[in-house]
């Protein structure tokens, strides 16, 4: 058997301003935009540059679900952006006004800092150590 998690959904506000977000401020691919006929929905992808798995679908929140905006993690880091050149991208996202909460650091695993999405949620960007790559 072999399986794979093909999209993780971001609950939005607004599918355009998410996308502005997510193509200007973090370099994103936009990989669809497709209305969803009578459903008031679109089914929106995104994916960082160069990425071969998992993508980020946009998912405009309901009524019931807009409470869930910024927070579908309870505050805690809900998305890792690795990169192969930490200090490129984090300097990148600066000029861009991505916030950071925490200022870059070494690890053990690699250099780190968390940022904010545009409605809070909170990410890691990461560069792993050589020594504590993924398998490939």
């Amino acid at each position: 058997m072999q399986q794979s998690i093909a999209h993780v959904a971001l609950v939005v506000r607004d599918y355009d301003e998410a996308i502005d977000f997510y193509i200007n401020k973090l370099n994103f691919i936009l990989i669809e935009n497709t209305e969803q006929p009578g459903q008031d929905k679109r089914w929106v992808v995104v994916s960082p540059p160069g990425s071969v798995g998992t993508t980020l679908l946009l998912t405009k929140a309901s009524k019931e679900e807009g409470r869930y905006i910024g927070n579908q993690t309870g505050g805690i880091v809900f998305l890792i952006l690795h990169t192969d050149d930490f200090w490129r991208d984090y300097k990148e996202m600066i000029v861009k006004g991505v916030e950071f909460v925490s200022e870059p650091n070494e690890q053990p695993y690699g250099t780190v800092a968390v940022f904010k999405d545009l409605y809070g949620n909170l990410w890691d960007l990461i560069e792993r150590s050589s020594d504590h790559l993924s398998p490939k």
